[in-house]
């Protein structure tokens, strides 16, 4: 830990680490998902989890709101599920004569989509004003968002039954993709020990608020960034934009995305300045869900994890003193 952190890092420092430790509780094996995720809202974003079901992605949401004492929701997205379920909708009081506001599900401080990619494209675009914004528009009145606001999606792998991928601009939107997988047989062992006995979600204590989440989010943004990690980040994102393999490269909004991260991820491994390790750490997360791969990649096997394995080793690495 660098001896050079403010009081406020510190205490983000220490607030992280006691998030950790509650939400460990109920995901067992799984530490650098649950920091990977916190990593996340610390810089502002939305998280997709992409797994099949049952290894603990909505356990995960909920022991995460329980931690952070959030007001949290939840909607199962079926086909069936309207845009005005998620954003809410104006109805006629018949004894005022008056239009009155349904608040939506997604008008809570965690919301989790569960399933995302088992409702209409139509349905799930109603979330994109929201996740950019942090507003809601219904028949022309706008209405914000409580702060902070955090969505976590899980979808099943596409080509599931019943399942339809998320248009690019959507994909866009999520900060990172994340993997949970299964948990190796020993860890299924402690998750079944404590499930005899108790309800793991139920033991998760709240340890922070809205107000130290915000204030969180502010010293991130301080953390210092040299200018040749800025360029290392610019320079990583210009080869996904010329990789042979690669047909659509990391927008500008994916590169920003990378940056918060980046700081993130410095705070979180106690220093106030950002080495470019940081940057590599969460790149395939960061990038992988963002780029569209060409038929070539196809034909020659070859793996997104592996072309981006490729820039990352390809890109001249920086030397940085603080």
């Amino acid at each position: 830990m660098s001896t050079n952190l403010t009081e406020g890092q510190r205490a983000v420092l220490a607030m992280s680490q006691n998030v950790i430790g509650e939400v460990k509780k109920v995901i067992i094996g799984k530490d650098e998902i649950i920091i990977k995720v916190l990593l996340s809202i610390l810089a502002g974003g939305h998280i997709l989890i992409e797994d099949i079901p049952g290894v603990g992605k909505t356990t995960l949401a909920v022991a995460l709101s329980k931690a952070l004492s959030l007001d949290y929701k939840r909607l199962q997205f079926t086909p069936d599920v309207l845009p005005t379920d998620v954003t809410g909708f104006n109805i006629l009081n018949k004894q005022t004569q008056r239009f009155e506001y349904k608040q939506g599900a997604a008008l809570t401080n965690l919301f989790l989509a569960d399933e995302i990619n088992r409702t209409s494209s139509k349905t799930q675009s109603a979330l994109l004003e929201i996740m950019e914004e942090g507003k809601v528009t219904v028949d022309g009145v706008t209405r914000k968002a409580p702060d902070p606001y955090i969505v976590i999606a899980t979808q099943n792998p596409i080509g599931s039954i019943g399942t339809q991928m998320l248009p690019e601009s959507q994909m866009d939107r999520f900060i990172v993709r994340l993997t949970m997988g299964y948990p190796s047989v020993e860890n299924e062992v402690m998750m079944l020990k404590a499930k005899q006995s108790l309800v793991p979600v139920d033991s998760v204590n709240p340890v922070v608020n809205a107000e130290d989440i915000i204030k969180a989010r502010h010293e991130v943004e301080n953390i210092y960034i040299a200018d040749q990690v800025i360029d290392y980040i610019a320079r990583l994102a210009a080869a996904t934009r010329n990789h042979q393999f690669i047909k659509l490269g990391l927008s500008p909004r994916g590169t920003i995305a990378l940056l918060r991260m980046t700081k993130a991820t410095a705070l979180l491994k106690g220093r106030d300045y950002v080495i470019p390790d940081d940057v590599a750490y969460t790149f395939n997360d960061v990038v992988l869900h963002r780029v569209v791969f060409n038929s070539k990649a196809k034909i020659n096997g070859v793996t997104g994890e592996q072309v981006l394995r490729d820039i990352l080793s390809t890109v001249e690495v920086p030397r940085v003193a603080r």
